[in-house]
Order: structure tokens, then C-alpha cells, then sequence
């Protein structure tokens, strides 16, 4: 019904930058938010930001500051610019995209990974 499909993951060293793309197809036919989770080698999914359609947003305390999340309802599109990336921000990032009615369903990219090293 709806797929996603994230880039822009990658190899960067400590203090860099990545940005981070989703975008989705398919039909929509309720209001949605969009969002970044991410999952490293043994923790658990957590959220990273998520972004509604009217332009609020909500992040994780670690990444406050850091990381902005914006999107394009147009193009169905959700971004996450990561800036001042840290060893800690090593994980697989996922696209989300939850239809809130008339029954809440998720939505899940397969994942991109994001590696930072020196």
C-alpha cells in the first residue's frame, strides 16, 4: 500500500554531517507523520524525531540540538539533517510514516545505516 524508501546513510567521521532522505509512494488517504527511528548493535528502536504534517516536530533528547527534521508534503518526503554526528549515532536509521485513522498503521523503509568513525 505504501512504501518507503530511505538514503543518503554512509561512512562519516566525528563532528560530520549527513542528510538523510525518504520518500514515499503510494496512496495516503489520512493525515500522517513522518519520522527517523534508529536501532544499533544491541539496543533497542528508538525514535529519533518525528514531524507531522502541519510542521511539528519532536525529538530524542540525545539528538536535541543536533539533528532537524523537516519535510516536503508535496513530494511526501521527510528529511533528517544530522550535523555534529558522534560514534554514539552509529545505527540503522529507519523511515516511519503512521496513518493516524481510522486505524493507526505503520509504515517502514528498510533502513539505512549511518557509521561514524574515525
Amino acid at each position: 500500500q505504501v512504501q518507503l524508501a530511505e538514503s543518503g546513510g554512509g561512512l562519516v567521521q566525528p563532528g560530520g554531517s549527513l542528510r538523510l532522505s525518504c520518500g514515499a509512494s503510494g496512496t495516503i488517504r489520512s493525515l500522517y507523520v513522518m519520522g527517523w527511528y534508529r536501532q544499533a548493535p544491541g539496543k533497542e528502536r528508538e525514535l529519533v524525531a518525528v514531524i507531522t504534517s502541519g510542521g511539528n516536530t519532536n525529538y530524542a533528547d540525545s539528538v536535541k540540538g543536533r539533528f532537524t527534521i523537516s519535510r516536503d508534503n508535496a513530494e511526501k518526503s521527510v528529511y533528517l539533517q544530522m550535523n555534529s554526528l558522534a560514534p554514539e549515532d552509529t545505527a540503522v536509521y529507519y523511515c516511519n510514516l503512521r496513518v493516524n485513522g481510522p486505524y493507526i498503521t505503520n509504515y517502514w523503509g528498510k533502513g539505512t545505516l549511518v557509521t561514524v568513525s574515525s
